[in-house]
């Protein structure tokens, strides 16, 4: 298998949605590709299935956040301060959409730890969460709002959120490995304004970030290279 590492660094939401919707056409069956980036501007992704009519596109105008769909599935993320990553992988490895989530996460575990030792705890859920029951909560809109599983957490907190999709014959996954705590300002831009406090405060008890348990800035530039140096 050959492997194609691509550090894309940052860029806007449509250009990095649509090149991982061209490398998923041009993979063949003995290659594959792990790509890293961040978004300029700030941008919210919806997932393939998610009504765009939940969010406050006027506000997203007026704070100069993007807003983009993502191919894959999942639900609404503010990617701001977090490292995203894309994999791209041909079923002809032999490994199942659900090994591959698992491998994938177990794999940034590890970089994590490489990173900083701090991060050395971190941990994979075990438990399957009600989607459709989730879905029809307040909550509902954000991923960040529940951890499925396999997906990373620490202390119980949800750390790495993903999301996949087949196509044709690759699965593409993408993934937000939380790095500051600007995704908790997500539900500012959702249509529906009565429930932000509570879903503020849902999300400071369901997530956390690396600068939160490090007590240190992001050196993106290290997290990158400690990730990429697992593959």
């Amino acid at each position: 298998m050959i492997w194609h590492f691509i550090d894309s660094e940052s860029s806007s939401g449509e250009f990095n949605m649509e090149l991982d919707v061209f490398l998923s056409k041009i993979c063949k069956d003995d290659e594959a590709f792990f790509r890293l980036y961040r978004w300029t501007p700030h941008t919210i992704s919806l997932g393939a299935n998610q009504n765009i009519d939940e969010i406050d596109i006027q506000k997203c105008e007026s704070d100069n956040i993007g807003l983009v769909k993502r191919p894959t599935g999942g639900r609404a993320i503010l990617h701001d301060e977090e490292l995203t990553y894309s994999l791209i992988l041909p079923l002809s490895f032999g490994l199942s959409a659900r090994e591959i989530y698992n491998k994938v996460s177990i794999t940034l575990s590890a970089a994590l730890a490489n990173y900083d030792s701090k991060l050395s705890s971190v941990e994979l859920e075990n438990l399957e969460p009600n989607f459709k029951q989730l879905l029809m909560n307040p909550s509902g809109a954000l991923c960040f709002a529940s951890t499925a599983k396999s997906e990373v957490k620490f202390n119980g907190k949800k750390l790495i959120g993903s999301a996949q999709r087949k196509m044709n014959n690759v699965v593409l996954q993408h993934g937000s490995i939380l790095c500051g705590n600007k995704h908790a300002e997500l539900p500012d831009f959702l249509i529906d304004k009565t429930h932000i406090a509570e879903l503020k405060a849902e999300l400071a008890t369901k997530t956390t970030e690396i600068e939160s348990i490090t007590n240190n800035r992001t050196d993106y530039s290290l997290l990158a290279k400690a990730i990429t140096s697992q593959y």
